[in-house]
């Protein structure tokens, strides 16, 4: 058996968190394997809306297991919320949840250094979630952080002292006081108190070497789908740097964050939106400062899932998405918020950029470090609503029309295609 990959193609947002829902029944065992509570997954089950922020998309069907890979980090707090409500809604995680113990902690203190960073860039701020991401990796790859096998240590309060100092020390340098600020409109000392509380319960969850347990369940014939969060776009090495996430988003992540050799990749699903999103910081060549724009994104529901923050929009932009596909290998398109559209008369689609006086169709290194001018190709609006479409015969011919440019300009079918927010609403061609 492989291990078959979702992933966004975008700068996230893309709507991944439904159509892992959606092919769950598919598989087995459903495994994150990269970021943190950065991450915003919504899914919408028989007209009730839920926000996943660390836990796998799967976590809805009971007899499949969801696992938290090494390649994440989290937050026992905000983890232990997010089991708060599963249960609340009637579900019970400890059942088929599992965690691997290399999987890294983020510290209340990654949190406030995640502030005072952003804080001291002032304008050039990148745009964080303030969730303590990127100061967690720094720690990992520094060889300082802790992981989720360190909580079944005895000395793990003494380990956790020396970290924090560490990180207070950090703090001082730039005069920012942690008993002043808030995180999450709570005191430092009150966080710290419920985040070792989350811990304890945690200690009560299966922890798992990850890596041992997916390869003996390829070995045994199981069926794996990787979860991947944020998107190609925001991928540390190959998305528009330093406006990124701190981890490696594309399918090269899948090895690293679950302990799998490349051979065993199988298919690799890439998802994006009919038009385009970015929340924070950093280039968005197809952005619509205007009430296109606004029309998006009241259309949309564009606002971030974790954060709140309204989300910038635009058209969809091919050079970039054709990249993300190279990058990952992708095998399946899937196209989300068609709908969002529904009555847009006529609708652009960016196929290549001008830069410096020179015309590209590929993104290169230049594109993500100048300005760019996007050339569009304009195509007719479907002006059609798609409530109860379920078969892809049955769409509007200019809908269907402005798919099979998409496909016909990055050589790939779209095989997925999403009518609305709701499971049911989706078309598997």
């Amino acid at each position: 058996m492989k291990v078959d990959v979702l992933l966004g193609l975008q700068w996230g947002d893309e709507g991944k968190g439904k159509i892992v829902d959606v092919l769950t029944p598919q598989y087995d065992i459903i495994a994150r394997f990269q970021g943190g509570p950065n991450a915003g997954h919504t899914l919408q089950i028989e007209g009730d809306k839920h926000v996943l922020h660390t836990i796998p998309s799967g976590i809805f069907h009971p007899e499949k297991i969801n696992i938290i890979g090494n390649g994440v980090i989290a937050d026992p707090y905000i983890l232990s919320l997010e089991l708060a409500k599963l249960v609340a809604k009637g579900v019970n995680p400890r059942v088929n949840l599992r965690i691997s113990k290399r999987a890294h902690l983020i510290l209340p203190t990654h949190r406030m250094l995640d502030a005072a960073y952003e804080q001291a860039m002032g304008a050039a701020k990148i745009g964080s979630t303030l969730k303590g991401i990127g100061p967690c990796y720094t720690d990992k790859t520094a060889r300082y952080g802790l992981r989720f096998g360190d909580i079944l240590a005895s000395d793990f309060t003494e380990k956790y002292n020396k970290l924090k100092q560490r990180h207070l020390n950090i703090l001082a340098s730039y005069n920012f006081d942690h008993h002043v600020q808030l995180i999450d409109k709570m005191p430092f000392d009150e966080y710290e108190k419920n985040w070792f509380a989350a811990v304890e319960e945690l200690r009560t969850f299966p922890l798992i070497d990850s890596e041992l347990y997916i390869n003996k369940a390829l070995a045994e014939g199981k069926s794996i789908l990787a979860e991947g969060a944020q998107g190609s776009m925001l991928d540390v090495d190959f998305g528009s740097y330093p406006y990124v996430t701190s981890s490696n988003t594309i399918t090269a992540g899948v090895c690293s964050g679950l302990g799998i050799p490349p051979s065993a990749v199988g298919k690799v699903y890439g998802v994006f939106k009919a038009y385009c999103t970015r929340v924070g910081s950093g280039p968005f060549p197809t952005e619509l400062e205007d009430t296109t724009g606004e029309r998006l994104r009241d259309n949309g529901k564009e606002f971030g899932s974790t954060t709140g923050r309204p989300r910038r929009c635009g058209w969809l932009d091919l050079p970039a998405l054709r990249y993300a596909i190279m990058l990952n290998g992708v095998t399946d398109l899937v196209m989300m918020k068609a709908d969002v559209m529904n009555d847009f008369n006529t609708i652009d689609i960016c196929t290549g950029y001008e830069v410096n006086g020179q015309t590209t169709q590929d993104l290169t290194y230049e594109t993500l470090s100048n300005p760019v001018k996007p050339i569009y190709k304009t195509l007719p609006g479907w002006n059609h609503s798609l409530e109860g479409v379920n078969d892809y015969d049955l769409l509007p011919e200019k809908l269907k029309e402005y798919t099979g440019f998409i496909e016909e300009t990055v050589g790939l079918s779209v095989n997925i295609l999403s009518s609305g927010p709701g499971r049911e609403e989706t078309i598997q061609r």
